[in-house]
């Protein structure tokens, strides 16, 4: 089943059975549950019949059990288990992975009638593949995907959030906006939002999405970064391919990864030296909702981490630009240094 099947299940409210969720977007995620809860459940006992889960922490036996009681003067029952990290491929707890794993599989060989059981998985990152357990699943349940929006989908679901607003926009606005966000929804929401109090009451222009908007390779830089935070060089040189591949040249990525370490540095030792977010935005120049991002991503590093980084980066620009050197492989080493 995809989204668009699963939408009209909700619309036309047929909703049965049980499903899996996966994939990148949470937020698609959350809305579609929060529609089956209008559609399945009687307001008035929404407390008893919507139960949540932890799937990391929480036994699938409890959660089983739940599934297996009836629901409180309803037909139906919801029980929701987030963060299921054991569908993963691969778990870092393979063992216990394992053994949820089979305790769902088992349960879904023949599930309570009048249980929706929604059991979801967010994967880290869109490089992410399908796991053997999710196919697994297929047969038992509806698994469905939930990818980054795109093209018409993508403007039709923006326009919505838009029209949430109270806010209209143009198409050609609508499409140049569509064009140029990064589609996740979470940064949609909080995009929409901002052009939304920047614009007041006048209409949208380019120029104020161009203005308000992140540049699409500077995601990917504090990913990147983000990725060296958590010391995943894999990821980090993922990304890496990702902007060469698109056509970022590699002295334009060094200077991009440059200058988000000395952001970072900037922000922390501000932040220690007790100064507020709105000096910061003041003194660095930044977009309110960039500094926030900023300023959260600089607690994953210590000063000295960031002054290294720097350090590194300067160094590598210096090889770059006195030697005939490979690039790609000195951005490559950049990177492994950072994290060692």
């Amino acid at each position: 089943m995809n989204i668009d099947e699963m939408q009209n299940k909700i619309n036309k409210g047929n909703i049965d059975g049980n499903y899996i969720f996966y994939g990148i977007e949470e937020q698609l995620m959350k809305e579609n549950i929060s529609q089956m809860k209008k559609t399945v459940l009687d307001k008035n006992f929404i407390d008893l019949n919507y139960i949540q889960f932890d799937g990391n922490s929480s036994s699938l036996e409890e959660v089983i059990n739940v599934c297996e009681t009836a629901p409180f003067l309803s037909d139906k029952k919801i029980v929701v288990v987030y963060r299921s990290s054991f569908l993963k491929g691969g778990d870092s707890n393979e063992k216990e992975g394992n053994n949820k794993f089979n305790v769902l599989y088992k349960y879904l060989e023949n599930p309570a009638p009048y249980t929706i059981l929604i059991v979801y998985y967010v994967f880290e990152d869109e490089r992410e593949k399908v796991s053997s357990k999710i196919k697994k699943l297929e047969k038992k349940a509806y698994c469905i995907k939930f990818d980054k929006l795109k093209g018409m989908y993508l403007e039709k679901k923006v326009k919505k959030i838009f029209d949430d607003n109270k806010k209209d926009i143009g198409k050609v606005e609508l499409k140049f906006f569509c064009e140029n966000v990064d589609p996740d929804m979470n940064i949609i929401f909080n995009e929409v939002e901002k052009l939304c109090s920047f614009t007041d009451e006048r209409e949208i222009t380019k120029n104020d999405i161009l203005l308000m908007l992140p540049q699409k390779s500077d995601n990917d830089i504090f990913d990147l970064v983000d990725s060296l935070a958590q010391k995943k060089p894999e990821k980090a040189l993922d990304i890496l391919n990702e902007l060469i591949f698109k056509g970022e040249k590699i002295p334009m990525i060094l200077f991009m990864i440059e200058r988000q370490f000395r952001l970072l540095f900037n922000i922390k030792a501000g932040i220690e030296d007790g100064k507020k977010k709105e000096n910061l935005i003041s003194e660095l120049k930044l977009n309110p909702y960039i500094c926030d991002k900023m300023i959260m991503q600089s607690r994953k590093f210590t000063v000295k981490q960031l002054k290294n980084a720097l350090d590194k980066c300067l160094s590598t620009e210096k090889i770059i630009k006195s030697s005939s050197v490979n690039l790609k492989i000195q951005m490559e080493l950049l990177i492994i240094n950072v994290i060692l």
